[in-house]
């Protein structure tokens, strides 16, 4: 699948961000702390809001680095969730709300009290208990 966008490129507050996540949870690969972030938007109900993100920081990385194995799973769950939004899915949309999403997340994960070591990353993709009884 193409990629809605080739160059990710983080802004410095996000990166600020994620450096916190890494010295927290000690996953060091950026790619991975972004699909999780990324994961933990689409989650939310709420559609991001449309703020300008600024592409000013030193760290980016490709689409293929992004995604990895599941690039094609993510990309597919990204034009899902814009048609859900009742946003297009035209290339240009899907570029803007893939970065709203990741940064958002980036933000839901970095101002999460709770996330201390990375296993309270791991169980907030987990069901809860309270659910499962």
């Amino acid at each position: 699948m193409e990629p809605p966008i080739n160059t990710i490129r983080l802004s410095q507050s996000a990166k600020d961000q994620l450096t916190k996540l890494k010295r927290l949870t000690k996953i060091d690969r950026w790619n991975v702390l972004c699909r999780w972030a990324f994961c933990r938007s689409l989650a939310e109900p709420s559609i991001p809001s449309p703020v300008p993100i600024p592409a000013d920081s030193n760290v980016e990385m490709t689409w293929p680095v992004f995604g990895g194995e599941i690039a094609d799973i993510l990309l597919i769950a990204l034009k899902q969730r814009c048609h859900n939004d009742g946003l297009g899915t035209d290339k240009e949309t899907i570029a803007t709300q893939f970065r709203l999403h990741l940064h958002r997340g980036i933000g839901y994960l970095a101002g999460d009290p709770n996330i201390k070591k990375i296993e309270d990353l791991i169980e907030i993709g987990l069901p809860s208990r309270k659910n499962m009884d």
